[in-house]
This record gives structure tokens, C-alpha cells and sequence, in this order.
């Protein structure tokens, strides 16, 4: 089922969002709901506050560009990325790692801007699947940024929160119509 997406503006993308704390049917059903949901509006991830829940756990699926990475790996393996996507990101830890890049975003619950963001180019992230089982997953490129960007959500911060003053200054126009 196609869920609405939330806009900026709506209190639950700024909270700090509570642990799952038990994989059933309704997580996994929620999960699929929210992969048709990102599908839907052509995203790479999505985050359960997006769609109103206040929860740890979020979906991305990165397939549709098999160079938007250079390495995967799961577990200490490397990994083929088509046949790990898409990701269901539960009760996930984060760690980052390598130099920062500077590469645009955008945000489905922020539709129609899109402004540069720094974010550090290598992330290591352990987080449950549906099946239960936790893995930790290390990876860079748009993986990586979509992990930051998605769990960002799940803290209450959202890829303006992260611009610079000059990025804020240049999508201030853009960011007007969310005020009203």
C-alpha cells in the first residue's frame, strides 16, 4: 500500500525516534508498504517518520545505479549490491569513516529542494533485517550518503540541518513555500 509522506513541518520528522522492539508481521508489512511507498516517489530511501512513525527503521534501495558504489560488504564480505537491494534498516548504529564529499540532495518530505551536502564518504552501519538477524554492513558512495540521510531522520535531523550558510542562502526561495 502507498503510504503519504509527511512534509517538513509535521512534528514527527524532528523527534528521535523509538527502537523497534519486535519484528513481526506488522514491521514487515509496514516494510513493504513503505519500499512501495520510496518506489512510488522515485527515492532512494525512506525513513519510517517520513510516513508518520516514529520508529528506527527506514528502507533503500540504491540498484537502479550499480556504479553508485565502489565496495560492499556485509559481514566482512564482499557482497554483489543488485543482489543485496533493497535494504530493510532496522534499530541501526552508525559509524563513519574516509574524507567528507560534497554531493547534492534531495528529500521526499522536502519536495523540490535540493542543495549540497557534506557528509563523510565511507559508512559502517550494524543494524537487524526482518529475518531477525543483525548484520554489519560497510560501503561508500550513494549507499553510504542514503544510510546517513535516512538515519538522520530517524535522530530528528533533517539534510538542511546540514547545509552550510551559503547552501541555506541559496535555497532560502525554495524553502519559503514550507513556512506558509
Amino acid at each position: 500500500m502507498i503510504l503519504d509522506i509527511v512534509q517538513l513541518g509535521n512534528p514527527v520528522l524532528r523527534e528521535q525516534c523509538v527502537a523497534v522492539a519486535e519484528i513481526n508481521e506488522e514491521i514487515s508489512r509496514l516494510a513493504e508498504d513503505m519500499l512501495e511507498t520510496m518506489y512510488y516517489a522515485h527515492g532512494v530511501g525512506l525513513a519510517a517518520p517520513q510516513i508518520g512513525r516514529s520508529l528506527r527503521m527506514a528502507v533503500i534501495d540504491v540498484s537502479h545505479d550499480p556504479e553508485c558504489i565502489t565496495f560492499l560488504k556485509i559481514n566482512g564480505e564482499e557482497v554483489d549490491m543488485l543482489e543485496n537491494m533493497p535494504l530493510v534498516v532496522i534499530n541501526p548504529e552508525l559509524s563513519l569513516d574516509g574524507p567528507r564529499s560534497i554531493e547534492t540532495e534531495g528529500c521526499l518530505s522536502i519536495r523540490g529542494v535540493r542543495a549540497p551536502v557534506g557528509r563523510p564518504s565511507r559508512v559502517r552501519v550494524k543494524f537487524q533485517q526482518l529475518d531477525g538477524g543483525t548484520v554489519e554492513l560497510e560501503t561508500d558512495g550513494l549507499l553510504a550518503r542514503a544510510f546517513q540521510h535516512e538515519i538522520d531522520h530517524l535522530d530528528g535531523v533533517l539534510f538542511i540541518d546540514r547545509l552550510s550558510p551559503a547552501a541555506k542562502m541559496a535555497i532560502r526561495r525554495e524553502m519559503q513555500k514550507f513556512e506558509e
